[in-house]
């Protein structure tokens, strides 16, 4: 099977298509290269060059319960920069949609296969 969105570090694709060939089962074999290729295009996500200010900050931190508010301003903005949920806030605030990124990195075709696993629930 083959992983669609290769990660940015190519030890990790080595990994990936290691686990995905110790697989003995086609349909979990699948599953796991369409859970990679979703997986590595939100990294690539993520990885997209913004500069968030600090009133995306404030404005991220009124929206969240008062207990990981709490948590996130002892952190501080610098080193809420780092932090996924507050990257992707930003990245949507822009206009940059993480599942419209993911789709089109991963193929429509591809998107689709991997949506109908997540909506099956399955496990493997």
């Amino acid at each position: 099977m083959k992983i669609h969105v290769k990660h940015p570090t190519e030890s990790c694709n080595k990994e990936q298509e290691t686990f995905i060939n110790s697989l003995a089962d086609d349909e979990a074999k699948k599953f796991h290269s369409l859970l990679f290729s979703y997986g590595n295009a939100v990294g690539w996500y993520h990885q997209i060059n913004i500069t968030p200010t600090e009133e995306d900050y404030q404005e991220w931190l009124e929206g969240l319960p008062a207990n990981v508010s709490a948590g996130m301003k002892e952190k501080g903005f610098d080193q809420c920069k780092t932090i996924l949920p507050f990257s992707r806030y930003v990245r949507e605030k822009r206009d940059i949609h993480q599942e419209d990124f993911v789709k089109d990195k991963m193929g429509l075709e591809c998107y689709n296969e991997y949506r109908k696993f997540v909506e099956k629930k399955v496990e493997f």
